[in-house]
């Protein structure tokens, strides 16, 4: 090879290291800007990771008023048989009776919400945890305990989940 085509080749190389370099440089960039917003997305999750005031004001009402719907039904299909029959008898007890099942039910209805409302609450949490452990390559156990959260429990979730 020439002194003249070295001279080229040599350029030509340092040409496309430098137009690789600035491509890199690019990506690079753009992987901070990208990993910038996930991990303020993921932060988002972690400090709020649970359903907003409004959402479980909604969730419950929809769920309250759906089991008042079906205790008013069987109410007014009891006093409509009491007046269709002209006959009372069993009425009251009927009527307390619905009353007593409705209030069961409701508090059962709102514990079941709760529980819900905390279970989505940790099952986002650990998703933020294990999306700032892929993006850091952190263990979720240690970011668990930053978070107050003991690695048993953060384990028992795991495992039950596997299963």
């Amino acid at each position: 090879m020439g002194r003249g085509a070295q001279g080229q080749t040599q350029s030509l190389t340092d040409q496309q290291l430098n137009q690789t370099n600035a491509l890199n440089q690019q990506l690079l960039g753009a992987a901070a800007i990208s990993g910038e917003s996930v991990d303020a997305a993921i932060q988002s999750i972690l400090n709020n990771p649970g359903f907003s005031a409004a959402d479980k004001a909604a969730i419950t009402g929809q769920s309250q008023g759906a089991l008042a719907s079906a205790f008013d039904s069987l109410q007014q299909s009891a006093t409509n048989r009491a007046a269709r029959t002209g006959n009372s008898a069993g009425f009251s007890e009927l009527t307390d009776d619905l009353a007593r099942q409705k209030g069961v039910a409701e508090g059962n209805l709102a514990q079941q919400n709760q529980l819900n409302f905390s279970n989505t609450a940790f099952q986002r949490q650990m998703a933020a945890l294990q999306g700032l452990s892929g993006l850091f390559g952190m263990d979720s156990n240690l970011l668990g305990r930053t978070l107050g959260i003991p690695a048993e429990l953060l384990n028992v979730r795991a495992n039950s989940v596997a299963e």
